[in-house]
């Protein structure tokens, strides 16, 4: 039996907890800012890692500052190592200290990241030009394309909606803008410590690629993961040497062979039990032999860098939504510069409908809310936001 203190624990770890939601909160205002340093420090000839690096500086740093003095040690820090990923090449590109990678004018730079405290994680991912003015041509279509279906997601991840749902609709939006979502991006529920939950919205229904059918509900939260590309949006793995980045499979064990396995698995069980990290934390040259034997015995998940063919572009925003019982709080984001797309979703009469709908839900009279026929849009507030094509809300 659990003592009451414990099954106290158990329960209050969701939405409900106002020191969930606190926590959530801190998280994502530090990855906000964060995202916002490292946005001012791209520019062109900077160096990716010294960039990589000075994010994930500044979330060690700002989580450092919280909870110094309670009882018990609080887990806080990076939950997603910074990530800058140019033109065609995909996600998860963090390189080591070594690589030369620069940035260039011109460049579409994504930038993905995350942050926790005390396990409740917030994750956020951003495209941005290297460019004065307004974005114009393919580049401002896939990155409209990325930020509408965005925030269609965010009105159709809610409770008592589908998670075939989203995906339908995300895959109608980037057609819209003559793009494609790029398959095998899962948006996951989050829970505390997991950045992989169960609950899963897949981005393209494949037949390599099952997900279980879900309903959203109350008090849940989500990353809404979306990737969009000019291309077929198939992600190829180029370079097995350009993952820098693994989480720990806590199921997994294997008694490994090499000293300097055991070494860095060590190492990483004792820094990184949990959240995912990037090799430039470990020691090099031990690292590299070491990380090998660890993936091919499954104690690491690796992410890989996958990229799209040269000439296409990728875009990518990814938020942390809460399911509120007054609606959802979308609190990681940042503000687009002008886009000024060839593309248009103001014809579509179902995107339009998706777009309108509210994020709050308005509870009348403190009764229960009654449920509006299908199809029809329940009580909701006019929509936030302005034309989410131009990026400039």
């Amino acid at each position: 039996m659990m003592s009451d203190d414990e099954a106290k624990e158990e329960k209050e770890l969701d939405l409900t907890s106002s020191d969930v939601v606190n926590k959530y909160k801190s998280a994502a205002e530090i990855v906000n800012k964060a995202l916002q340093l490292v946005l001012s420090e791209c520019k062109p000839k900077a160096k990716i890692v010294d960039v990589c690096e000075k994010g994930d500086a500044f979330i060690r740093e700002q989580t450092g500052n919280m909870y110094k003095n309670t009882k018990k040690k609080i887990e806080r820090g990076v939950a997603f190592p910074t990530c800058i990923s140019i033109n065609n090449t995909i996600c998860h590109f963090s390189p080591l200290a070594s690589d030369e990678a620069i940035m260039e004018e011109n460049d579409i730079v994504k930038i993905d990241m995350g942050c926790h405290i005390d396990g409740f994680i917030a994750v956020v991912a951003h495209t941005h030009v290297l460019q004065e003015g307004p974005v114009t041509g393919r580049a401002a279509d896939v990155i409209a394309a990325a930020n509408t279906a965005a925030e269609v997601a965010l009105r159709l991840v809610r409770p008592g909606r589908k998670n075939k749902d989203v995906m339908e609709a995300i895959q109608k939006v980037a057609a819209a803008y003559d793009c494609k979502i790029v398959e095998g991006v899962l948006s996951h529920q989050l829970k505390q410590f997991v950045i992989d939950g169960n609950k899963v919205i897949l981005s393209v229904s494949n037949p390599e690629t099952r997900v279980d059918d879900a309903e959203f509900e109350e008090n849940e939260v989500y990353a809404v993961d979306i990737v969009t590309s000019t291309g077929d949006g198939k992600p190829k793995l180029l370079d097995e040497k350009q993952t820098t980045i693994y989480k720990r499979a806590v199921d997994k064990n294997y008694h490994l062979k090499m000293k300097s396995s055991r070494f860095i698995f060590s190492e990483i069980s004792q820094k990184f039990p949990i959240m995912p990290f990037t090799a430039r934390v470990l020691e090099e040259k031990r690292a590299r032999l070491g990380l090998v034997e660890c993936v091919n015995h499954d104690l690491l998940q690796p992410y890989p860098v996958l990229h799209e063919k040269p000439g296409d572009l990728v875009a990518h925003i990814k938020f942390t939504v809460l399911l509120m019982p007054n609606g959802s709080d979308r609190i990681t984001s940042h503000s687009l510069q002008e886009l000024q797309p060839t593309k248009s979703v103001q014809d579509d009469t179902e995107i339009k409908a998706w777009l309108a709908l509210g994020t709050k839900t308005k509870k009348k009279g403190g009764g229960k809310r009654k449920k509006g026929k299908k199809g029809e849009a329940t009580e909701a507030e006019p929509m936030e936001t302005t034309d989410p094509a131009n990026g400039a809300s």
